[in-house]
């Protein structure tokens, strides 16, 4: 078309101006039309000239009249290239040469549709099917040995990138890093010796990622300078060489197909990216959580070391101090050592809480259930506390027990809540009343209640009430409802809390499965 547009235009010009005028059939040409040429096309449309577009060329150009032909025949010889001319006016070559334009004309493309495709974007004639392996190969080799700015490579498998570097891909990759400055990303499944080569693919400047499985395909594909792609297709994973494995590929240098595969590429690799940062992050959280598990063993036996500790001094404290009380007659001396005695059980109660609120946390409290009333068990909490109750003049305590209600469960434990619940209730109460109340709800629910007119709960605690340390009082560790609420649930019961209607006080209830 080059040569038609330099040398014979203004003859073709004329001879279209002849067949406006009746005076000539016309012409009509068969071309490649290409990115390359589509401007000449323009030209030779304009004046009338009748173009259609083919993709495989015959390997020679010919012009055929009603009277002649005149062609073109390039051959290699002993390495040089020769051009033959073949002139003839002998009906049988003429009416040869017709035949074959005739048979093209009739499968091209008209022009102006071939042309609109080009500047749309729409090429799709640059897509070939390929089957031949050695072609695929030479044809990947090739497209890597072109590229002068950026090179994408999917890998179907491991094994696939482990061919390709059998095969010299990964050295003609580094040739393009280095003597053309070419950018190489690459995204392929991982496997042992990858993963141990990764470092030198990096220092080669050779950017790699790894396909999580989810993500992997059954296609290998490679897209050079944004312009041309190869996808290759996997047919046999087991064998060893390119060759053996590869199925059919397609090649194209179609904008649109060369911009999807770009595009499902960057897609994947901003997704390997993702999960290398989840895999980064899971292992920084393994080692946090290591660090954290190791320093919780660390608190947890210094807490255990630390209650035992304070339990041997306790013991003979609180013992002896019984002692004294029994033997001194003086009042003086009665309370000093009676003061003694109260803050060494607080003393004792404080270190037993802080072992079973390390047993709750290390899922070690262990319950030793058996058959008992626990009216009794409340009956005497409440005897245990009557000394303690009877100091504070203007509070008046009430036991409710609507009869006797059996229950399976660890006697000491229920006990402990009861105890935390009165011990609560007595501390907030400075006048008016407590009222310890047991009844049967459902059949086979015990509802307990320590109702009291104290202070109330204050609005900011109450929502953490039954946390760790949930305290506003100088008096106490806030420990006491945490470890009654652990309790409760361990058997399958529930506890909870609430002010008093009236606004004053406040009733803490909790409930369990009688037999």
């Amino acid at each position: 078309m080059q040569f038609t547009y330099n040398y014979l235009f203004a003859l073709i010009t004329k001879l279209l101006d002849r067949s406006k005028k009746g005076q000539h059939k016309g012409i009509r040409y068969l071309s490649n039309i290409d990115r390359d040429n589509v401007e000449i096309a323009k030209i030779l449309l304009d004046p009338g000239l009748q173009l259609r577009h083919i993709k495989n060329i015959p390997p020679l150009s010919f012009g055929v009249s009603d009277k002649e032909i005149g062609a073109t025949i390039e051959k290699m010889e002993e390495g040089n290239l020769v051009q033959s001319l073949l002139i003839s006016n002998e009906p049988a070559y003429a009416n040869h040469f017709k035949s074959i334009f005739e048979e093209l004309w009739k499968n091209g493309v008209d022009a102006k549709s071939r042309i609109n495709d080009i500047e749309e974007g729409l090429d799709t004639e640059g897509i070939d099917i390929i089957q031949n392996p050695y072609e695929i190969q030479k044809l990947a080799f090739e497209l890597v040995k072109l590229a002068k700015k950026e090179i994408r490579i999917i890998f179907s498998t491991a094994n696939a990138f482990h061919r390709q570097e059998y095969v010299g891909g990964l050295q003609l990759l580094e040739e393009a890093i280095v003597h053309r400055g070419v950018k190489v990303r690459i995204l392929t499944p991982k496997d042992d010796l990858i993963e141990e080569n990764a470092q030198k693919l990096t220092q080669q400047h050779i950017d790699i990622r790894y396909i999580e499985p989810p993500l992997q395909t059954k296609v290998s594909i490679i897209v050079t300078d944004d312009n041309s792609s190869l996808s290759v297709e996997l047919k046999d994973d087991t064998k060893r060489t390119s060759y053996e494995a590869m199925g059919l590929a397609t090649f194209s240098n179609s904008k649109p197909t060369v911009l999807s595969y770009i595009s499902i590429f960057e897609g994947l690799w901003k997704q390997s990216e993702l999960y290398q940062q989840l895999e980064n992050s899971n292992k920084e959280l393994a080692a946090a959580n290591k660090k954290l598990k190791e320093a919780d063993k660390i608190q947890k036996e210094f807490i255990n070391a630390a209650a035992h500790e304070l339990r041997t001094p306790i013991q003979p404290i609180l013992g002896l101090s019984e002692v004294l009380l029994s033997k001194i007659k003086s009042k003086e001396d009665y309370d000093l050592i009676d003061v003694i005695a109260r803050n060494a059980k607080r003393l004792y109660r404080l270190t037993e809480d802080i072992l079973d609120v390390t047993k709750i946390e290390s899922q070690s409290l262990q319950l030793q259930k058996e058959k008992f009333n626990l009216s009794e068990v409340i009956m005497n909490v409440v005897a245990n506390y009557e000394s303690q109750i009877k100091k504070i003049n203007d509070v008046k305590v009430s036991l409710i027990s609507k009869g006797d209600f059996l229950v399976e469960a660890d006697k000491g434990r229920l006990n402990q809540v009861i105890s935390n619940l009165i011990d609560n209730a007595i501390k907030f109460t400075q006048k008016g009343s407590i009222i310890i109340s047991s009844q049967m709800r459902d059949n086979d629910n015990i509802f307990v209640s320590i109702k009291d007119t104290g202070t109330g709960i204050d609005p900011e605690i109450m929502p953490r009430l039954f946390s760790k340390f949930a305290t506003k009082s100088f008096i106490g560790t806030g420990l006491g409802l945490y470890i009654s609420k652990k309790i409760v649930e361990a058997h399958d019961g529930r506890i909870w809390a609430e002010n008093n209607p009236d606004e004053k006080g406040a009733t803490l209830r909790s409930h369990y499965h009688c037999l």
